[in-house]
């Protein structure tokens, strides 16, 4: 009987190659290609023993491996896969389901000019002084396990407090600031730091913190370089370098309140 290809096999190659090419991706920002290489190896004599030669015995034990070694990559690789998983929920198509299921039980998100120029006066003056900085701001991802690594606060947003939390001598000033539901819930938190190879050398931990929190939320991270005095922000795993006041009021009223 010849063996024929219709719409549905060459979709599912399809399907497969694009799954294939996404992880090669997520293993190679996170450093991981050998183990990549080294899972492709084990399938291809995996399918070579059981489906080519039909060895039985070996094929069993193959078989065994696999079905425990799916486990084990879970348990191994589970910041990519929640990282994987993250990503398809924030698609900008499936956002009008997220915001249907979640209406009613998340914070509201409008932030007038009172929230966000205490923030952004904040971050001027801090350039100026060459003072360094990091506010992350929660957006409809919790942030709970980032507040409970640092110290929590949960006070009003003041741009004078925010000064004082990052001044040189303050015990919390290398940290991360968080703030939520227009108030500022925790100081000198640990973010997670991003492996990306493609942010430019000359950016420092802060700018990768921030990166690593935007790539694992859809939060915001404002970052005030300690050495340029230069503003930035991270958003959804991308820099916007060099921001002028205007610049940073303008991208926060844009992307706050989505």
């Amino acid at each position: 009987m010849p063996f024929e290809v219709g719409i549905k096999d060459i979709i599912d190659i399809v399907l497969v190659a694009l799954m294939l090419y996404y992880i090669y991706r997520v293993m190679h920002e996170s450093r991981s290609l050998n183990v990549f290489v080294g899972i492709m190896v084990f399938i291809l004599i995996w399918l070579t023993v059981s489906q080519v030669l039909e060895m039985r015995l070996m094929g069993s034990i193959l078989d065994k491996l696999v079905s425990v070694g799916v486990i084990g990559l879970i348990v191994l690789f589970q910041e990519e896969i929640r990282k994987f998983l993250y990503t398809l929920g924030a698609h900008q198509q499936f956002k009008p389901f997220m915001k249907y299921f979640t209406s009613a039980n998340t914070h509201a998100k409008e932030e007038d000019k009172e929230t966000i120029m205490p923030i952004v006066m904040a971050c001027m003056n801090l350039a100026r002084g060459k003072v360094g900085a990091l506010i992350v701001i929660e957006r409809s991802t919790p942030l709970d396990d980032i507040v409970d690594t640092g110290d929590k606060i949960d006070a009003a947003i003041n741009q004078r407090l925010i000064e004082n939390i990052f001044f040189k001598n303050s015990p919390l000033h290398d940290g991360a600031m968080i703030i939520s539901k227009k108030r500022i819930k925790a100081a000198g938190c640990i973010l997670p730091v991003s492996h990306n190879l493609d942010i430019p050398k000359e950016l420092g931990l802060r700018h990768r913190a921030a990166m690593g929190i935007s790539q694992e939320s859809d939060a915001i991270a404002i970052v005030v370089s300690e050495e340029t005095g230069r503003i930035a922000i991270a958003n959804t795993g991308e820099f916007r370098l060099r921001l002028s006041a205007e610049e940073l009021e303008s991208i926060l009223a844009k992307e706050i309140t989505k």
